[in-house]
């Protein structure tokens, strides 16, 4: 099984490494491990979704009726 660090997978998601040991150690990509002070997780774990962002909804919108 091919593994990635921490820094790989920073390089590879665009984030920095101190962000992607904090989504590790909160548990957000749930196929780490922590192996002494390394986190190692399978080659190819996607991203996990940024909780400061919801997902688009559906919205439709309305618009006003103009009244004469």
């Amino acid at each position: 099984m091919d593994i990635m660090t921490t820094k790989d997978a920073a390089e590879l998601w665009g984030i920095s490494i101190r962000r992607v040991q904090a989504l590790c150690d909160s548990g957000k990509i749930p196929s780490a491990n922590k192996i002494g002070d390394v986190w190692l997780m399978p080659k190819g774990t996607q991203k996990p979704p940024d909780g400061r962002y919801k997902a688009a909804k559906n919205v439709t919108s309305t618009t006003r009726s103009s009244c004469k």
